[in-house]
């Protein structure tokens, strides 16, 4: 997010930690948080309506009331309305926000519950099954396919399994991808729940398992650059033949030697 959007979503996380304090359980709140997502998608004169940055904040307050009174509560009502009033640079950094303060009104209950280390691994071991499995993976991104019935496949896959949180956030990201494919959308709720654990998480890609002392390394490494403490999701993929691939975010390192390998081919074909 850039400009007036970064200030408007900072300002959304103080809104909705202040409305957690107040709820004994955040789980509705993310539900109705995820319809008002949905509402606000499915309307480009909407989405337009409420970000516009030449429109008073008290006028798109008052607009999100009229429409949501009396269909989400009013804890629900009060936090949308202290959203849509900030100024937003564009409207998908509305709605991208929206969505993302009901991932982490469940991610609250997780770490609420003392299990937010484990929901974030439950997800990026789920992500890998999805990415491991090609018939599992075109069942889940079919955009024919009806978004309940692939949130109940996903049920069927990890209820009893993984933390009730991990399901439903699951259970999210394959019914309302929101244009997006499945593993960026995966890879987005690990990224607030390493945010919400104030931790970064680096993708590590290689072809054999890290010893202890080399994760230790290059975790120490990566604390260095980005000042924070890093968690390593380790991925193990023998096409890489050597090295390793680092990602945080956006921001990749390649040294495998796999990359070197296509950069060399290239350069011979001229490619």
């Amino acid at each position: 997010m850039k400009g007036s959007s970064r200030a408007a979503a900072t300002a959304a996380q103080a809104a909705l930690d202040r409305a957690l304090s107040t709820q004994s359980s955040s789980g509705p709140l993310a539900d109705e948080l995820f319809a008002v997502t949905r509402v606000v998608d499915g309307s480009a004169s909407l989405r337009r309506a409420l970000a516009d940055p030449s429109r008073e904040g008290a006028d798109k307050r008052a607009l999100a009331e009229r429409l949501f009174a009396g269909k989400v509560s009013s804890a629900a009502a009060a936090l949308v309305g202290d959203v849509v009033a900030s100024r937003w640079s564009s409207p998908r950094d509305l709605t991208d926000t929206l969505e993302s303060l009901a991932v982490q009104s469940i991610l609250a209950t997780a770490e609420r519950e003392g299990r937010i280390d484990r929901v974030e691994d439950e997800l990026f071991r789920f992500e890998r099954i999805v990415a491991g499995s090609p018939q599992l993976r075109d069942t889940l991104s079919m955009r024919n396919t009806d978004g309940a019935g692939k949130a109940a496949l996903v049920h069927g896959l990890l209820d009893g399994k993984a933390a009730p949180e991990t399901v439903r956030l699951a259970e999210q990201a394959v019914s309302a991808p929101r244009g997006r494919r499945l593993d960026r959308t995966m890879a987005r709720y690990l990224e607030l729940a390493a945010t919400r654990r104030e931790e970064l998480t680096a993708v590590v890609t290689a072809a054999t398992v890290l010893t202890e002392q080399q994760q230790a390394r290059l975790s120490s490494a990566l604390e260095g650059i980005y000042g924070k403490p890093i968690t390593l999701q380790i991925v193990l993929d023998p096409a890489v033949i050597g090295g390793i691939r680092v990602q945080l975010g956006d921001e990749v390192v390649d040294g495998t030697v796999l990359r070197r390998l296509d950069e060399a081919r290239r350069h011979i074909t001229g490619a």
